[in-house]
């Protein structure tokens, strides 16, 4: 009787965890894979195309509602439930095969369920007839709210001889749509149908509840008790944690909490201090409550506070993603990644989630703080990763105990010299041209040497700190630390790469007055006709060239491109705030501040335009023939002015290199 009581208990216990919200000491890693009208971006095709390579950095991927909605649409104005799958980002079978690929590949998805309102048919009251597994469903006039669309909804239901149900929102009305009354049986009995059917005839793993704000928190705990997911994250849309926590204790269920929620608390956090001030991070959250930080899915930007045009600007993070990614990184909760982000900085993104794993950091784990200024910010989590924000000069951890392993514009990640590991950090994946990866040796030792080898090839071994060049093509890299003289070979990792060619930028048409001369340091911008203020540059690396004060320097305006838009210059002039300059990595250009590009990586004499990088201008001597009016002087390289206006070889001339002879 005791061993068939453990084999229930046994059966019977991972679907109750299942039913608890989400996972507790979970380690996982989510992508938001979409952005708004990311059609083409997200086509379920093109999703399944990158499965190899978003599966080794991601566990979970969240995609937009994927039913039919009668047009081109995100998803968020839902009609068909079960029967029709042809949507935005294409059919049903493409969906099935994106899904099953996923699985294959460890990647679980995620569906974004709207239940709060539907869309209609024909009318304001009539819903699709659909049948799944045998049983037809369909809502009627009587399982909208009462108050849908303060009052419009009745009044035309009452012109037109229809009845609606008897019942007020229970949450947040929403107009354009019809709130659906969530106390009606009916609508109860069809959200479960329609749970069953994403879940356990679809394949995904879990539900992003859209504005959970709509209709009280106890029907998402009745709906997932009923559909048992292994996810489950709402939109309570708030920046006021105890609303949020609010929301999280209205889902329990015989004392468990049935759903997580996207920590808006944490996201408004990190959107104000990058704006100057990271003590800010330590803010009030989800995360930094141990008894809720499990249930935090934490983020820095989505769809809904993007940057998407001029005349949607939202509430976009401007700048330092980087670093604002860098610190959801490292901290508990289940980090989403935006979409935007991760094909802005793959390579840096799949580092920082190679080191959150590596560190073993999950969504309970805990941290303390290291250092709070207005200048920079840090914290010790689980005490193994160190995360340091901001000018992460103003901190220097105690390097007998924290060794580097990650560092970039406004961010650094140390680990504890205790976890005698061997880092690699470049992380597996696939690459677009030849990588660098950094060894270095995390040791309580001093002075301990890596070895390394390439595709089984010889072992090389070389101090902390050295870099190795992975060439095009699939290599696999193996390294360990070296103790007593020999490899310890129970510190051997292995990374595999997959690296193709880079692809050939395609020029764009860039106008001969955009020129660089030798050594200068430059980019380009077409501006949008419909940003008429000033260009202003934001350039940096590990500090700033443009004056460390957002928006940066005001361009030069150079002239206007054959399309009309006004092209402008940013030089550097040699003002640095830091030692031993070399270039930036990252370039924005804003319309004196607003609107904005996105972070572009910098290329010097890059030609940009709101879209990213178009093309390069060349750069270095100008090998023509020049012909100097009677006011321009001409000077040899060193400073010297030529006698006469005859000169041959290299010369300066308008402050601009040139290569044959004056005439």
């Amino acid at each position: 009787m005791q061993r068939i009581y453990s084999t229930l208990l046994s059966l019977l216990l991972p679907l109750l965890l299942m039913a608890q919200g989400w996972p507790a000491g979970y380690g996982g890693v989510m992508l938001q894979g979409f952005y708004w009208d990311s059609y083409d971006d997200t086509h379920w095709t093109v999703l399944q195309g990158q499965a190899d390579e978003l599966s080794q950095s991601f566990d979970l991927i969240w995609v937009p509602q994927s039913a039919n909605c009668g047009g081109t649409s995100m998803g968020y104005d839902d009609l068909y439930w079960f029967s029709n799958y042809n949507s935005s980002f294409g059919n049903e079978q493409q969906l099935r095969s994106m899904i099953a690929a996923f699985k294959a590949k460890g990647l679980k998805t995620i569906a974004d369920v709207v239940v709060n309102h539907r869309r209609n048919v024909s009318n304001w009251v009539d819903f699709p007839r659909e049948t799944y597994k045998g049983v037809t469903y369909e809502m009627t006039s009587t399982d909208i709210c009462a108050n849908d669309d303060g009052g419009k909804t009745k009044a035309w239901a009452t012109q037109n001889g229809y009845q609606l149900s008897d019942n007020n929102d229970t949450g947040d009305g929403w107009d354009g749509m019809r709130d659906l009354d969530h106390k009606s049986q009916n609508v109860q009995t069809t959200v479960k149908a329609y749970l069953d059917f994403l879940k356990n005839d679809l394949g995904y793993a879990g539900f992003r509840y859209d504005m959970v704000k709509g209709y009280s928190a106890q029907f998402t705990a009745l709906y997932n008790q009923s559909a048992q997911p292994e996810f489950s994250v709402g939109e309570y849309w708030d920046g006021n944690v105890a609303t949020v926590k609010n929301w999280l204790n209205g889902t329990k269920a015989d004392g468990a909490v049935q759903s997580a929620a996207f920590d808006f608390p944490f996201r408004y956090t990190v959107r104000d201090a990058v704006a100057g001030n990271w003590k800010l991070l330590a803010n009030a959250s989800l995360v930094s409550d141990a008894a809720y930080r499990r249930y935090a899915v934490t983020f820095i930007e989505n769809h809904d506070t993007e940057m998407r045009s001029n005349g949607e600007v939202q509430d976009p993070i401007r700048r330092d993603t980087l670093a604002g990614n860098a610190f959801m990184l490292a901290m508990p909760g289940t980090p989403c990644v935006f979409l935007k982000h991760w094909q802005a900085y793959p390579t840096e993104l799949k580092s920082m989630i190679q080191a959150r794993k590596t560190a073993g950091i999950t969504n309970t784990s805990a941290f303390s703080n290291a250092f709070s200024s207005e200048a920079c910010f840090a914290n010790v989590v689980d005490d193994r990763l160190l995360v340091a924000v901001g000018i992460t000069s103003a901190f220097a951890p105690d390097a007998s105990q924290w060794v580097k392993v990650l560092a970039g514009h406004h961010y650094a990640y140390y680990f504890s010299r205790a976890m005698n590991i061997p880092w690699v950090s470049l992380a597996s994946s696939t690459y677009e041209g030849e990588q660098t990866a950094t060894l270095t040796a995390v040791t309580p030792q001093a002075d301990v040497q890596l070895a390394y080898s390439l595709n089984g090839g010889p072992t090389y071994t070389v101090p902390s700190g050295a870099q190795i060049a992975i060439p095009v093509g699939t290599t696999t890299l193996s390294v360990g630390l070296v103790v007593g003289g020999s490899v310890d070979q129970s510190t051997v990792v292995t990374r595999t790469y997959h690296v193709r060619e880079k692809a050939v930028q395609p020029q764009t048409d860039i106008p001969s007055f955009c020129t660089v001369a030798d050594g200068e340091l430059c980019a380009f911008f077409e501006a949008p006709s419909t940003w008429t203020a000033t260009i202003r540059c934001w350039a940096w690396d590990a500090a700033n060239y443009t004056g460390g004060t957002w928006p940066g320097v005001a361009c030069q305006l150079l002239g206007t491109a054959q399309n009309g838009n006004r092209v402008w210059k940013w030089t550097w002039d040699g003002s640095y705030t830091a030692s031993n300059p070399a270039q930036p990595t990252g370039i924005i250009f804003s319309n004196d501040g607003k609107p904005q590009t996105s972070d572009m990586a910098f290329e010097n004499g890059g030609y940009y335009n709101q879209n990213g990088l178009q093309g390069k201008v060349s750069t270095g001597v100008r090998p023509v023939w020049a012909q100097p009016s009677r006011s321009d002087a001409v000077y040899t390289l060193n400073g010297r002015r030529a006698v006469g206006q005859q000169h041959r070889g290299i010369y300066i001339m308008n402050h601009k290199k040139y290569w044959g002879r004056t005439r």
